[in-house]
């Protein structure tokens, strides 16, 4: 019932502490450890209940018993311990005074058992029906994520920058194989969330119509680069910087270290270019990604419209022409 370490890589450990009894301890902790698991989050694949038969044989003739107390446990002939789910037996333990069990006797206790443990599952329902959605809280997390493995050293960053940039910022570890498989380990939720969603976006292809919440890493004449992720900008031309407004310099509405939030409106991998706008740009609003190709194609690139120059006449050849290339750390 425990789940596979692909589906939840924890170790778990379950302690049940017994203080008294006149029962099975041992099937009380079944039933209570079934419970504890779903409480905590562990999504093992069905609730298991335990129930203890006993016996007592003279001649011919028996008796099974069903949740034998102490005193039929020391003066009986058997304690047969049998746990399962709904649908059927996950262990068996068996302890007998007499030489052997007959069929007959072997078939009415495990049908008695059966009718008890699905008595005692719905008592546990009634409790829980199955594993919470979400760990506890106070449960550390282990995430994991998978990347190309081609874009291990983007994750790892220049001489281990990156990552451990990543692990002290969510104060959290992270592992790396070189299968790409990314395990994260945090100590709540929420760190583990958090860091998941920035691994995820560091490592996604930037498409038309993706937002972000960037931040401004250059100014130039031309427009404002913004870091979407790790090692990737996007260029917001300066005739895109304040829409609806004309502005002289960039640095009239943004300077280095602002965060906005922009959307892409280019994306040209042979040139390693990538225009965005603002995302609160009214030109672009609610328009989809085809409207978005086609608004960039004839503004001429993520440009948007040509400013003219001081003067008038013709742009000067050569002039910048609103590429934003990604940038990789080495």
């Amino acid at each position: 019932m425990i789940p596979s370490i692909e589906d939840f890589p924890y170790t778990i450990r379950v302690v049940s502490d017994i203080f008294e009894s006149n029962g099975s301890s041992s099937m009380a902790s079944v039933c209570g450890s079934s419970l504890s698991l779903m409480d905590a989050g562990v999504p093992i694949l069905r609730p298991v209940a335990g129930i203890a038969m006993g016996l007592i044989k003279e001649g011919d003739d028996y008796i099974v018993l069903t949740d034998i107390a102490g005193v039929e446990d020391h003066l009986g002939d058997m304690d047969f311990k049998v746990a399962g789910t709904e649908r059927g037996i996950t262990a068996l333990q068996m302890d007998i005074k007499i030489t052997g069990v007959t069929f007959d006797i072997l078939r009415d206790a495990l049908t008695q058992a059966h009718e008890a443990r699905k008595f005692i599952l719905a008592k546990m329902a009634e409790v829980i029906a199955g594993p919470r959605e979400a760990l506890s809280q106070y449960a550390p997390r282990i995430e994991k994520v998978q990347i190309d493995p081609s874009q291990i050293g983007l994750l790892i960053g220049k001489g281990g920058e990156t990552i451990r940039g990543l692990c002290e910022e969510y104060e959290s570890q992270i592992d790396v194989n070189d299968d790409g498989q990314v395990l994260i380990y945090s100590a709540n939720g929420e760190l583990a969330d958090a860091l998941v969603e920035r691994i995820r976006t560091m490592m996604k292809e930037v498409e038309v119509g993706d937002e972000y919440l960037g931040k401004v890493v250059k100014t130039t004449a031309f427009g404002a680069f913004i870091e979407l992720s790790k090692g990737t900008d996007g260029l917001l031309h300066i005739s895109n910087v304040s829409p609806g407004k004309r502005v002289e310099t960039v640095e009239e509405e943004l300077n280095k270290g602002d965060e906005i939030s922009v959307r892409v409106v280019e994306v040209d991998r042979e040139r390693g270019r990538i225009g965005v706008r603002r995302a609160d740009d009214p030109e672009i609003a609610g328009k989809t990604v085809e409207e978005l190709t086609a608004l960039s194609s004839s503004n001429g690139g993520d440009r948007g419209s040509r400013r003219p120059r001081e003067g008038g006449g013709p742009p000067r050849n050569g002039s910048p022409r609103g590429s934003g290339r990604p940038r990789r750390d080495h």
